[in-house]
This record gives structure tokens, C-alpha cells and sequence, in this order.
């Protein structure tokens, strides 16, 4: 996996890692390679071997794990309404969620419950314990580190139990974009939709069962799902996090070149992206202008990503007590050690941003530049 220190240097470096694809069941991975006609590029042939085989694999353990625990898996109370993150790729939910884990009163799907959705009750213990060195130290995009206990987006896990997603198209990124209408999820068929709602459920009942504290959930598809995610949780928080555009675009042309490289099955032209982020930027904002509206203020906040920088303990306190979280002076202590550990983390910047680009940033994501005030 590449430490990216900027854009240009986010091809070098590299360290090996596993392709994301090895944690489908075989079900889940037949159907993404049909849909794509196996057109699997030369280079790839040996990764689609791999996936076949471990694919089986996992549906054997999914359907071992069911027999173990039985019905008490779907009896799983969820007893705490999970507190969402969202926001756009790149604005710093990443970050969040890794401050507002450090509250003992949380939890969090880490990657190895990710990843591997179909049997991770099963199989957790002895797998990161003896296969640790199976990933790598930091993510292909930016500076922060990775690892199987890290927070992960819960995004991944409906990949890997074959529900559709938008992050499909990493696999195949030379084909059109791979269920668009799996973003909102209204555009899905009825029995689509119950499908996914259920495989979601089913997810954090398997993680509700193992830690029963409040799930506090990331994934920057979750921003267009507010009126479903209600559905299913009527008390659940949202907490939404923006960032200047200008620094945004930049940086997710940077995050999906990243992975289109280091886990896509073909080898990507990346034609069509700079307009794909461009208006899957734009739906973004214009989906949660129409649904935010039905939350609540104290179940409803937004914080800029600069903010959060510049104060991230005073912004902090300002969430616990506008979200009416409780306890931020137990949560305080933890919160200033992370801080302390990581003063030196330094985000990417782009600071040579093409004058007619930043232009067309500026035409076409203006909106959002004044909504949250980036003018300047």
C-alpha cells in the first residue's frame, strides 16, 4: 500500500497488499465477475484465481459460523441507535471516526469485520493473530495508518455479502460506474432495497453480538441514505463533515486513482473520472440538502473539516453537547492523548491546483463553496 505524501507521489513506495475482492463469498464474487463479462485484465488472471478459491472459503465458514451460534445471531439486540458519519470522500471522516472511537462507550467495525463479514465472529481471533502481516502499515491514498483493528467503512462489508454498491466499480473501473442507484438506494428494486436493508441489519447484529456498545458507523455513501438508515434506526445520530471543494476534488481524483490501481482487475484509463467526481459531488449535497431535514437538531450536526483542525477539542466538546452524547469529560483524557501522538500528521495538500480547473471547481461546486463559507 502507497504512503502518499501528495499526488505525484501516491505511485511509488509501494508496499504489498491483499486485494479487497478476497473477502467475497463465492456468490458475491461470481455475480461482480458475470455482470463484467470476466473481462479481467492479463496481469489480474492470478488475483481472480486467488478470489475464486478463498471465496469458497468464506461461504463454508459463513455457513459454519451459522451453525455454531444459530438463531441467536439474528436475536441480537442493537442497543444503542448507531451514530452515523457521513460526508463526501476526502473531507475528514476518516478522521472522526477515529476520535470519536476513543470514547469507551463506543465501537466500530475494524477492517478484518469488514472484510470479512461472512465469518468474523468465527474466525477474528486467530486470523489477526496469525496473520498480522497480511496488511499493510498505511492506506493507499493518504498518511493514515491501516491495520485489522482499525475503523473501517461498513461500506465494504455489504460488498463483500454481494449487495450492491457504488464501490463495485473499483473492481472493474474501465466499465460504466457499477450500481449508481445503489447510492440513495431508491432507485433499487422494492426487493433490492429490502435485501440490502436486511444484509445491513444482519452486519450489526454480528456486531452488536460481539460489543453491544453504540456503533458509531462511517461510510460517505451513508450521506445520500438518510431516509432508509432512518428506517431502520428512527433515534440514530448524523453527524456530517465538510471541507473545501477546491481541496476536496483534488484529493478524491487522487483516492480513487489509488485504488483503481491497487485493487481494480483491469488496468484503469481512468477516463470519464474528473467528470464522475465532479457530479457524484454535486448529488451529494444536492440528496442531503433534501433529507436532512428530517432529522432533528440533536440528532443532526455538521462541522467543517478546517474547524476541526484548527480546534479539534473545542469542536469536539461542541458535538458531545449539540448531539447530546454525554460524558465528554471521561472522553477528554483519551481525546488529548491521541492528539498528542499525532501532532506531526500531515495531510496531503495540492497547493498547484491548474487555475482553469480551480475555476471549474469553483462554477460547479459554488453552492457548496458559499453554503459553508469558502469564499475566501
Amino acid at each position: 500500500m502507497t504512503t502518499a505524501k501528495d499526488a505525484s507521489s501516491s505511485s511509488t513506495s509501494r508496499e504489498w497488499m491483499p486485494h479487497v475482492w478476497e473477502g467475497c463469498d463465492f456468490f458475491a464474487w461470481l455475480r461482480l465477475i458475470l455482470r463484467n463479462r470476466l473481462r479481467i485484465a492479463p496481469r489480474s488472471w492470478y488475483v481472480a484465481f486467488i478470489v475464486t478459491f478463498v471465496s469458497i472459503g468464506h461461504t463454508l465458514l459463513r455457513w459454519a459460523q451459522n451453525a455454531w451460534y444459530g438463531s441467536r445471531l439474528d436475536r441480537a439486540p442493537i442497543s444503542h441507535a448507531p451514530l452515523f458519519i457521513v460526508g463526501h470522500w476526502r473531507t475528514g471522516t476518516t478522521l472522526l471516526h477515529e476520535l470519536l472511537i476513543l470514547d469507551p462507550r463506543h465501537t466500530y467495525p475494524n477492517t478484518y469485520q469488514c472484510l470479512e463479514p461472512n465469518h468474523f465472529l468465527l474466525t477474528e481471533e486467530v486470523f489477526k493473530r496469525w496473520f498480522r502481516f497480511l496488511m499493510p502499515s498505511h492506506r493507499p491514498m493518504d498518511n493514515m495508518p491501516a491495520g485489522w483493528d482499525r475503523p473501517q467503512e461498513d461500506e465494504f462489508a455489504l460488498c463483500m455479502m454481494g449487495q450492491p454498491s457504488p464501490y463495485l466499480t473499483v473492481a472493474f473501473p474501465n466499465h460504466p460506474p457499477q450500481d449508481p442507484e445503489a447510492l440513495d438506494l431508491d432507485g433499487l428494486p422494492p426487493r433490492a432495497r429490502q435485501a440490502w436493508k436486511a444484509a445491513f441489519l444482519r452486519f450489526l447484529r454480528h456486531l452488536a453480538f460481539k460489543d453491544p456498545r453504540r456503533l458509531i458507523l462511517k461510510s460517505p455513501t451513508h450521506t445520500c441514505r438518510i431516509p432508509t438508515l432512518l428506517e431502520l434506526f428512527p433515534d440514530a445520530r448524523f453527524l456530517h463533515i465538510v471541507r473545501d471543494p477546491r481541496s476536496v476534488f483534488p484529493s478524491t481524483i487522487n483516492l480513487w486513482k489509488a485504488l483503481y490501481r491497487s485493487h481494480g482487475l483491469q488496468n484503469p484509463t481512468f477516463a470519464g473520472l474528473e467528470e464522475q467526481v465532479f457530479d457524484t459531488f454535486t448529488h451529494f449535497y444536492a440528496r442531503l440538502d433534501q433529507t436532512k431535514h428530517l432529522l432533528a437538531p440533536n440528532r443532526f450536526q455538521e462541522i467543517r473539516y478546517e474547524d476541526l483542525i484548527a480546534d479539534p477539542v473545542g469542536q469536539m466538546r461542541l458535538l458531545y453537547e449539540r448531539l447530546e452524547l454525554g460524558g465528554f469529560d471521561e472522553f477528554l483524557p483519551r481525546l488529548k492523548t491521541y492528539l498528542d501522538a499525532n501532532a506531526g500528521y500531515k495531510t496531503n495538500r495540492y497547493p498547484n491546483l491548474p487555475p482553469a480547473l480551480r475555476q471549474e471547481i469553483e462554477r460547479r461546486w459554488g453552492h457548496v463553496i458559499r453554503q459553508y463559507g469558502y469564499e475566501k
